[in-house]
């Protein structure tokens, strides 16, 4: 049998089993008695059977790929998920096909019919370009990270309590004005919830503050000349204050970092820094950037649950959908390092 590809056939005539339990026994094993998927799993080994994924495929229409949609891999958080999110591979079995929207939802829409075409079983989505409503009328199970979820699954990290962290060491490291810049989120997408525990962290514990919301474009060169104006506009305003300043991201963190050491040659103590994601970014810059973690490990394993909790649910003759979205949110980290010393 080395010499030949083994056929659900010859398992059959080896067992003495029909051809349709050998069929049950790969598709759905819990029809198979424990004593009988015993003796097949013999027989696979005894006939070195080798599977045809590509038949099996065929023969029940699960092709074991997920699809993830990403907004870019410029962003250190995305390619950071991305690549635990593909680790959950020897766990779990799935393959990933992956596309970058590039915010662009015209493209979006095509990815996600071609991934439906190619009967892709789930996906993960961490694009904000279609709203949860309309990727909810796909009919297929997905799963969002860190973006607005009100009527699909997701996982999402604590950002609220990332505010008040990231406010709460900045003060610590006794600044006079407390800053955050970030992009202008409604308030149903989780990022908005750094803004409002930053501020709310201020105003309670009476410190001064400001909030810088930018719009700092898509690309490196984009975000670059954003920052620099922003850090141009804090250097005009607070020429004798210590500065806190929290980016809503450790790419951006890292880039006002160069951006001053270019200036000064060192960090001077008048500007501290904190980040968010705790992506490698963040311990690998030239000066060790102190941030909010995100549990990146956490969040691609509790996607892959919550998905494979729906895929399985699909896999039944007669599927029930879930009654209300499942919403995961899991505790940031502070990291500290050099940029609060």
């Amino acid at each position: 049998m080395a010499d030949k590809n083994v056929t659900f056939a010859d398992i059959a005539e080896y067992t003495g089993f029909s051809k349709t339990t050998i069929s049950r026994y790969f598709n759905n094993p819990d029809s198979v008695t424990l004593e009988n998927q015993a003796k097949i799993a013999h027989a696979l080994e005894a006939l070195n059977y080798k599977e045809n994924k590509l038949a099996r495929v065929m023969a029940n229409g699960k092709t074991e790929i997920i699809g993830v949609i990403i907004p870019n891999l410029y962003m250190h958080y995305y390619s950071n998920v991305l690549d635990h999110i593909i680790s959950t591979y020897e766990k779990n079995g799935y393959k990933f096909i992956v596309f970058s929207g590039n915010d662009d939802s015209d493209i979006e829409r095509k990815y996600i019919n071609e991934l439906i075409a190619y009967k892709t079983e789930g996906m993960i989505i961490l694009s904000h370009t279609l709203s949860s409503k309309e990727l909810s009328e796909y009919n297929i199970p997905i799963v969002a990270i860190e973006r607005e979820d009100k009527y699909i699954c997701s996982v999402n990290t604590d950002n609220y309590m990332g505010g008040v962290q990231a406010a709460t060491v900045l003060a610590k490291s006794e600044c006079d004005i407390l800053i955050h810049a970030n992009s202008d989120f409604s308030e149903d997408v989780p990022s908005h919830g750094r803004i409002k525990g930053f501020i709310d962290f201020c105003e309670s514990n009476k410190y001064d503050y400001k909030i810088l919301v930018k719009d700092f474009g898509n690309t490196y060169d984009e975000n670059h000349n954003i920052i620099k104006s922003l850090f141009k506009e804090i250097e005009d305003e607070y020429t004798v204050k210590k500065v806190g300043i929290f980016m809503s991201n450790d790419t951006y963190a890292n880039i006002l970092l160069n951006i001053i050491i270019k200036k000064y040659g060192t960090l001077p103590d008048k500007y501290k820094i904190v980040g968010f994601d705790n992506s490698p970014i963040s311990k690998e810059a030239i000066v060790p950037i102190t941030t909010v973690g995100q549990q990146v490990d956490k969040i691609a394993d509790e996607a892959m649950k919550i998905l494979l909790v729906q895929i399985n649910e699909y896999k039944k003759r007669k599927p029930k959908p879930l009654s209300n979205p499942i919403h995961k949110v899991l505790t940031p980290i502070l990291v500290r390092r050099e940029t609060t010393k």
